[in-house]
């Protein structure tokens, strides 16, 4: 479009418009024309355009400009709801009905209309989560939205790590958001509905999802909506899906100083500790290399699925497993699936429930309770909650049958619910309350050793009206909260109390102070390789690659001592599972493995491991178990009784390690599986369980301690690399009294090379350990090779002796880290022993 003139008339799809002022100041600080607010809309339109379809549209309107400042302080700005009357007549009307008067609103579907609200220096378009349906009726929301809004003094990074903690969340529902940077101050993350919630019943759910998020990060996350509490947190806005609220479009300009936009951004992107809003011209160029990163939730190309088939009502004559039946064939599923309709239970004994966990497309726990013949179905993304203060989304699934209370083992994969399911725990239940499709509160006795470890009172509120209000397109999401138990139920958990004698780090006394611990061994390790062109399978057994800390365990008489990787004592530091493995029944014993500590939804976490690192305080100790729970995962056995088995096969040591009886011993100490000549079904188990990776060993192969060699190989599902730390950079906002971030090497011939930094990932305990750490490290050269000028003008140079780890996306040209996220300290690793983790 050309700006040769103040005023111009053009044709726009066939609609004629008058264009004026095109020379007028809209941004002064980059001296942005109006002229250049047209020629954007004009060119984003197409972009633009599929995310304004079928919804009545908000202009909010800069006439003389912003101001130098935020919104408050911008000069003649306001907001236009509904259409004046030199509105044209061609501009599509939608009609929302309010209590004593009704609007019209712009429905902005084509580039003319758009064009249109630019003219009128509309610079900002808000929209709400819901279209207009063919009979200009507002329908249900197609798309759910979180407004992450950082308070004073947190950057934009800090926000996009709450963004990463809520699509965690979200990916446990079965939706995998997209993140856009708002082009004022935060993040929205949009994620598609399938048109069967209401807007309460979306704002319900994003409600849950931002309460979530603040149980889980206190010190980092605001649900409130009080302003007065903000500083130093991120608001997680859950209300805008109300069906009265609106939300800035993907792609419109900003009433800012800059001329920023409602950019759409990769993940990737959001990992970068110097996130930055984008202008018009930023964003004009990724659309033209990249085209629209939110598609996915366009007008034209949007389906979104549910989670589950609807349920349908309950009704006298319904069959209730009709629908179960038809989602499953009995020749291609070991599930149960009778060919008759349930008969109601008879009276005596009390109902049965069971939670099954289940690793299918995303890994989720069935919570089922025995109700009229059925077991009732609810699937729990983040499993059933623990603490009071931690809710659960409930997703309401099929009726099962009542032989589904004993089932476990593999549905096929291409089959409904594919992966495997194994009982987490069962019993008996009291019934409080049960009204249909509304509310159910129940009191479990699950079994000793089960996964609920005691007698637990939940409540399951269903987050809109009763299960028949809407027929089969019923919502089906729930809240599941745990209750105070009731005075009558009492607890059965039962605690191994053993006490902690002998001398140094050793828990356990068998009274033989004489029987010795065996000599200690170096643990092998294995190499990386990218696992294409593996080769044949036959004769290799394939693993877990387990995201924690090496530990090797040496048993005598009844005692047991952990040792690290580098020969750390760390047995009082993981009393929780050191103390069942004096339960093992052996004279003495080496075992290989791994110490993790695991989210709510069962998955190693290595951020939450480090809350376990380092602690030496025996009451702070104590708190970490309660808190983060260590488990040992153990997948090796290098001497018994007395017999060194470092000589013998893989396959020998393995049977002689099943055969130890270490799953007996309770849920802190694990022999996990083995997959035999099939990588790819152990790499699809690591991926669905959002591992690591997979190692896999030659079944022939001998235990070759501290070396690295061919017959153990590491398959990563993700870059990650240990790193020496050799200097910071001083934090702005919300971390100007700390480090932001960390500039790393790894040892090369030629010293400590540069490899990039990294100041995302962090924590407010990391940020103040590790600042520490550095402060006591400081030093007055740098100990690495080749920083450039630019990253080490302010940089704060310390003695390289601390390793870290961190993930990364790819390596630049130079061998630098792109978009670098630190995943914790690495004490049980030596500088010296970091090397590249490349294949």
């Amino acid at each position: 479009m050309a700006r040769t003139a103040q005023s111009q008339i053009v044709t726009v799809d066939g609609r004629t418009l008058r264009l004026t002022n095109l020379d007028k100041v809209l941004y002064p600080e980059t001296q942005t024309t109006k002229g250049d607010v047209l020629a954007y809309y004009a060119e984003v339109g197409p972009t633009m355009l599929p995310h304004l379809w079928q919804r009545p549209a908000t202009r909010k309107r800069w006439p003389d400009g912003v101001g130098v400042g935020d919104d408050r302080s911008s000069r003649g700005v306001f907001f236009n709801k509904d259409l004046g009357a030199g509105t044209p007549d061609w501009v599509r009307r939608g009609t929302i009905s309010h209590r004593d008067h009704d609007n019209d609103y712009p429905v902005v579907d084509d580039l003319a209309t758009l064009t249109w609200i630019a003219q009128l220096a509309g610079l900002e378009i808000h929209v709400p989560q819901w279209r207009f349906d063919a009979q200009g009726r507002p329908s249900n929301p197609d798309r759910l939205v979180l407004d992450l809004d950082p308070g004073e003094g947190v950057t934009l990074a800090e926000a996009a790590e709450v963004a990463r903690w809520a699509r965690d969340i979200l990916r446990d529902v079965g939706h995998d958001p997209v993140p856009v940077t708002s082009g004022s101050k935060g993040i929205h993350l949009y994620a598609p509905l399938d048109g069967h919630q209401t807007p309460d019943q979306a704002t319900a759910v994003a409600r849950e999802l931002a309460l979530l998020l603040e149980a889980d990060h206190p010190d980092r996350v605001i649900s409130s909506m009080r302003r007065s509490e903000r500083d130093g947190k991120v608001f997680v806005d859950w209300s805008q899906n109300n069906g009265a609220k609106t939300t800035v479009s993907p792609y419109s300009l900003r009433g800012r100083p800059q001329p920023w936009v409602a950019a759409p951004r990769t993940w990737e992107e959001l990992e970068d500790p110097d996130l930055a809003q984008l202008t018009y011209a930023e964003v004009l160029d990724r659309v033209a290399s990249h085209g629209d990163l939110l598609a996915a939730l366009a007008a034209d190309a949007v389906e979104p699925t549910p989670l589950t088939p609807p349920v349908a009502p309950a009704t006298p004559d319904r069959d209730r497993l009709s629908t179960y039946r038809s989602m499953r064939d009995a020749q291609k599923t070991p599930e149960p699936v009778p060919t008759t309709p349930p008969s109601p239970s008879e009276a005596g004994g009390d109902p049965v429930f069971v939670i099954q966990e289940h690793h299918a497309r995303a890994l989720h726990w069935d919570f089922r309770l025995e109700h009229d013949g059925v077991l009732v179905s609810w699937a729990v993304p983040k499993s059933p909650p623990t603490d009071p203060k931690s809710n659960r989304l409930a997703v309401q699934t099929e009726d099962h049958p009542m032989e589904y209370a004993t089932f476990e083992g593999g549905i096929p994969h291409g089959e409904y619910g594919g992966g495997s399911v194994s009982i987490w725990d069962s019993g008996t239940y009291r019934l409080h309350k049960w009204r249909e499709g509304q509310e159910v509160i129940v009191t479990l006795h699950g079994r000793p050793d089960g996964g609920l470890g005691q007698v637990r009172k939940y409540a399951l509120i269903h987050t809109g009206g009763g299960r028949g209000a809407k027929g089969p397109k019923a919502d089906r999401n729930w809240l599941m909260h745990l209750m105070a138990p009731d005075p009558e139920d009492t607890s059965v958990e039962a605690l191994d109390e053993r006490s902690s004698t002998g001398s140094g780090n050793v828990v356990g006394d068998s009274g033989d102070v004489a029987h010795e611990f065996p000599a200690q061994v170096e643990p092998m390790l294995a190499t990386l390789t990218d696992g294409t062109n593996f080769g044949p399978e036959e004769g290799w057994a394939f693993e877990m690659k387990w995201d924690g800390v090496r530990a090797v365990v040496y048993l005598a008489g009844g005692r047991v001592r952990l040792l690290s990787r580098k020969g750390r004592d760390e047995t009082a530091a993981y009393p929780d599972v050191a103390l069942p493995l004096t339960g093992l029944e052996v004279r003495d014993a080496v075992l290989d493995g791994e110490i993790v500590v695991t989210d709510p939804s069962g998955r190693p976490d290595f951020g939450l491991l480090q809350n376990r690192i380092n602690l030496s305080r025996a009451a702070d100790i104590e708190r970490a178990t309660q808190t983060w729970p260590a488990q040992l995962m153990v997948f090796d056995v290098l001497e018994l009784d007395g017999r060194s088995l470092l000589d013998r096969p893989y396959a020998e040591r393995r049977e002689v390690l099943e055969g130890l009886g270490l799953d007996a011993l309770g849920d802190r100490v694990h022999v996990p599986p083995v997959f035999h000549g099939d990588l790819q079904a152990a790499r699809d188990i690591s991926r669905q369980l959002r591992l690591e990776g997979v190692v896999a060993k030659r079944t022939d192969s001998a235990y070759a301690p501290g070396r690295r060699g061919r017959t153990w190989l590491k398959i990563k599902n993700f870059l990650t690399q240990e790193v020496v730390v050799g200097g910071w950079r001083p934090g702005q906002g919300g971390r100007s009294g700390t480090f932001g971030s960390l500039l790393m090497g790894i040892p090369g011939p030629d010293g400590l090379r540069y490899v990039g930094r990294v100041g995302s990932g962090f924590d407010g305990a990391a940020l103040d350990d590790v600042q520490r750490r550095l402060d006591e490290r400081a030093s007055t050269t740098s100990p690495l090779v080749d920083v450039p000028r630019e990253d080490a003008r302010d940089a704060h140079w310390v003695q390289p002796d601390l390793v870290g780890e961190v993930t990364y996306s790819e390596l630049t040209g130079p061998g630098r880290m792109r978009h670098p996220v630190w995943r914790g300290l690495r004490p049980d690793k030596n500088a010296a022993e970091v090397v590249w983790e490349r294949p």
